[in-house]
């Protein structure tokens, strides 16, 4: 099996951080006329911002966390680690697309919507390919992380996805556009870290014959591995 390195932990670790710390750092650097419950992050890499630096190489490193994440993280499975890497793409195109001093930028709404939709759908990805519960046909199969559970994930796509609608409300007709796409984007920066601890905690767990099953142990027989993709016909069937 394949396990969570150490770095990839770091990584998901690193991308929150990343975006507060670039976020209020370069708001210290503006004018005093920003307001980071009015104004939003995308105006601090804009075309007219003091420093734009700051936060073009926090998005950058940012997005790069997104995408280093989705090529480790097996047990999500192809459909969300693509939803993440795109994420992660789109999220760099962010600055590639700058907002100009004056109206809006379609390229750049194009490219903030798709980063946070594909962040906010990227969790159920994985939580649709799972059964509801304990697999009645094979009951001694270990059951997955925890983060990549159906309840759970769909619960986080559900919450990710009202936090996006918050944020599309306040651009169109709102007064706290900045605070909610602060909180919106520092939500969907958390979860691909909360899935690589549980993913690694569940690997661990296998690594030391730790893994949930039904029934005692037998001598000789490895528990099966809950970060395995289900293999063979749609389980969901």
């Amino acid at each position: 099996m394949r396990a969570v390195p150490n770095w990839a932990v770091a990584t998901a670790a690193a991308a929150p951080v990343l975006l507060v710390a670039g976020s209020t750092v370069a708001q210290a650097r503006q004018p005093a006329g920003y307001d980071p419950i009015r104004d939003t992050i995308s105006e601090l890499a804009g075309q007219d911002a003091t420093d734009a630096w700051i936060m073009v190489g926090a998005l950058v490193l940012l997005g790069c966390c997104y995408l280093s994440v989705a090529a480790v993280l097996h047990a999500a499975g192809l459909p969300s680690r693509f939803l993440l890497a795109v994420g992660g793409v789109a999220t760099i195109a962010l600055v590639a697309f700058p907002r100009p001093p004056v109206g809006g930028s379609l390229s750049h709404g194009i490219a903030a919507t798709v980063a946070v939709l594909a962040l906010a759908l990227w969790p159920a990805g994985s939580a649709l390919r799972l059964p509801r519960g304990p697999d009645a046909a094979h009951p001694r199969l270990a059951r997955p992380p925890w983060a990549f559970r159906r309840s759970v994930g769909l619960s986080a796509t559900v919450l990710l996805l009202a936090l996006f609608g918050w944020c599309a409300f306040e651009v169109t007709s709102g007064s706290r556009t900045g605070l909610a796409e602060r909180v919106t984007a520092v939500a969907v920066s958390l979860w691909p870290l909360l899935a690589v601890l549980s993913a690694r905690r569940a690997h661990l767990a296998w690594a030391t014959g730790g893994a949930t099953s039904v029934g005692p142990a037998l001598p000789g027989v490895v528990p099966p591995d809950p970060l395995r993709p289900a293999q063979g016909p749609d389980r969901l069937a």
